[in-house]
């Protein structure tokens, strides 16, 4: 294979004719900025999915998480604690507020935060709880909830990877205070790039939505500006794709679980050579990426290098916050082993919406081959 060229990428986005039609109404309408009536329905249509009553579309995920802490007020000497084991955006959110991310380890039957060990690091600077929604699979949010309801804080849910899982029967994002979601293009739906905040409280709704557009003066003094707001709007035309896409979310939802279906079956049966992703019996996973571990490191590098040159495309897990190098410095004294267990061995493989059934079956009989030959 030509490198760089994948027969089977790991996730693209799936785009259709309805999209593009959507986007070219939009176009034609002129209502192209952030304040297009677009925007307002797909943060109408998108909170009523989530089982919210508000949604605050934005330019991007990490803009989502960044508003939603400022929405909230945290700011210079607060600590948000976070999952180490979680994509670089959750922890700088933090930073840009000039707050200090507190790292968390996960536990190892969902890769999620682990609320035993989140009350061990509650200070008197704490504000927020941000767990994230790994891969697609909800956080122990009754756990979490009940930690800040006891310390007084807030909850931000980072759900970003898990449009329309589940936490007993309650969908992702509408769990905490907060909750916060990415349209990147490789997302359950896309607005190529784009995120969300969606929450049932109206007095952070509005506040949110004041933040995102510089904070203009009200009452007239349009210019005039009594607190630091951000450029944060999403446009009209990523909004009508949004629209267009979300028509198709429970649709592709399906497409994922039914990736991890067929995945599991083949994969099930290579034994302990291949650990296959959580769901826990109070989860609907939304399988966001189909995510696995192997043996170890050297196992895990192996196979996506054997996958690779039969032009098949994978990821590695995160690198854990405590391993980046902008923020190594801060935790050189602290262990978390199950983060640095989970992004030693952990291999995403191809899971877009699109995949087929055939293209699982050629995944997974390489997979096989792999270990018939090693």
């Amino acid at each position: 294979m030509e490198s760089g060229i994948h027969k089977i990428p790991v996730a693209s986005p799936q785009l259709t004719e309805a999209d593009i039609s959507m986007v070219s109404e939009c176009l034609r309408s002129g209502w192209v900025s952030g304040t297009s009536p677009y925007v307002e329905e797909f943060e109408r249509k998108f909170a009523e999915f989530c089982g919210c009553k508000y949604g605050v579309a934005t330019n991007s995920g990490t803009s989502a998480l960044h508003l939603a802490l400022a929405t909230l007020k945290v700011g210079l000497r607060n600590e948000v604690i976070i999952p180490t084991f979680t994509m670089i955006a959750t922890a700088n959110a933090v930073t840009y507020t000039n707050a200090k991310p507190i790292i968390v380890d996960s536990e190892s039957q969902t890769w999620n935060i682990d609320p035993a060990l989140i009350s061990k690091k509650v200070t008197q600077r704490t504000r927020v709880i941000m767990p994230i929604d790994t891969y697609g699979h909800p956080a122990d949010m009754d756990s979490i909830m009940e930690i800040a309801g006891k310390q007084g804080l807030r909850v931000v849910e980072d759900a970003a990877e898990a449009h329309g899982g589940e936490y007993k029967s309650r969908r992702t994002g509408s769990l905490g205070d907060i909750g916060c979601f990415s349209f990147y293009a490789n997302k359950i739906i896309t607005t190529g790039e784009g995120g969300m905040l969606v929450t049932n409280d109206e007095e952070l709704a509005v506040r949110a939505k004041w933040l995102r557009a510089h904070a203009f003066g009200r009452g007239g003094r349009h210019f005039y500006h009594e607190e630091l707001g951000f450029g944060y709007r999403m446009s009209g035309v990523q909004a009508a794709l949004g629209l267009s896409q979300l028509e198709r979310i429970e649709i592709n939802v399906r497409a994922r679980r039914r990736n991890a279906r067929l995945y599991n079956e083949h994969l099930g049966k290579l034994g302990g050579e291949v650990i296959l992703p959580p769901e826990a019996n109070w989860a609907k996973n939304a399988y966001w990426m189909y995510s696995v571990l192997l043996k170890n490191r050297r196992r895990r590098n192996e196979l996506m290098e054997w996958l690779a040159k039969r032009g098949i495309e994978t990821r590695t897990f995160f690198y854990p916050i405590h391993r980046q190098p902008f923020y190594k410095a801060g935790y050189r004294q602290l262990r978390f082993p199950v983060a640095d267990m989970l992004s030693r061995t952990g291999v995403n493989l191809p899971s877009g919406n699109g995949l087929s059934e055939e293209e699982i079956g050629t995944v997974c009989d390489e997979i096989r081959s792999y270990f018939h030959n090693n």
